[in-house]
């Protein structure tokens, strides 16, 4: 197992991302040597600048937590889509070769269709829906195109946490302004809290991991489920009703199912993923109890 105590660390979207700014958080804690950068930093179409940043730096490892996560504005802004989602991962991946550093790089369960009524393996068939699942897809096969041993590729889903807005935290500031909410009660998947998966991201690392990996909290539930949850657990006086899709549509297609299976994560690590449920009371209790501007 890897000491990574010492070693360097670049996160992209560290600065100001909700998984990045979780991310230099925990890599802190495990004494690794930290810098995060935000688009401010670096610019994405730039090739040249990456790689002057990175011969600068010289770090072990790099994160890739930059995204375009707009799903419906993708539809529209397929360029900028791909550029964040595809190019930018595939040019991190090609300068993480050059200076022989690990990659990890975060994905997405947007890649499946949602057909499926059991949890999504690595294995599973891929077959995206939507011009976000589409290019973060072809950023995860270009990146294992490079045919480069040290690169993690994560897929995660539905991620909530400290320190930005998130689906969680606007669901309870609409829940302290209104006697009701309506929310989808058909698409089910694996909310994620980000310190969690920030730790667990650093035991793959520890333990050598490349390739392809779930990791989610583990649990499943549906959009409803998890606002009501949220809202129960902030004892808000709120009544959550459960709609179909259709009462909202959307511009781009989502899967109705995308739990994803993370027995691989496990099986490498040692470690179970806690419930979605007990991360978000920690997140309620304590992160938003000690933040009260994020609420």
């Amino acid at each position: 197992m890897i000491d990574l105590a010492g070693k360097k660390a670049v996160i992209l979207g560290g600065r100001t991302g909700l998984l990045g700014q979780s991310l230099t958080e925990k890599l802190q804690d495990h004494k690794v040597i930290t810098v995060p950068l935000s688009r401010k930093d670096f610019d994405p179409s730039n090739m040249d600048s990456l790689a002057a940043l990175l011969e600068r730096e010289n770090p072990d490892f790099i994160f890739n937590t930059v995204a375009y996560t707009m799903v419906d504005q993708a539809e529209d802004e397929e360029n900028n889509a791909h550029l964040l989602n595809t190019t930018l991962p595939v040019t991190i991946g090609r300068l993480a070769k050059q200076c022989n550093c690990k990659l990890i790089h975060y994905s997405t369960d947007f890649v499946f269709d949602g057909k499926k009524d059991s949890p999504y393996t690595e294995e599973d068939k891929t077959n995206p829906q939507s011009v976000y699942g589409s290019t973060k897809l072809d950023g995860e096969e270009k990146l294992l195109d490079l045919n480069y041993d040290n690169i993690l590729i994560i897929r995660t889903a539905w991620l909530f946490g400290p320190n930005k807005t998130n689906f969680v935290h606007k669901i309870l500031n609409f829940a302290r302004e209104r006697e009701s909410l309506s929310v989808v009660h058909d698409q089910t998947g694996s909310p994620t809290y980000t310190p969690d998966l920030a730790e667990y991201t650093i035991a793959l690392i520890k333990n050598e991991a490349a390739g392809v990996f779930n990791v989610v909290n583990s649990g499943k539930a549906s959009w409803c489920e998890l606002a009501t949850e949220a809202v129960n657990c902030s004892a808000i006086n709120c009544r959550v009703d459960a709609v179909p899709t259709s009462a909202y549509p959307t511009k781009a297609k989502r899967p109705p199912y995308s739990v994803l299976d993370t027995s691989k994560f496990t099986e490498v690590t040692g470690i179970t993923p806690r419930p979605w449920v007990q991360a978000m009371r920690d997140y309620i209790y304590n992160d938003l109890k000690n933040h009260p501007e994020d609420r």
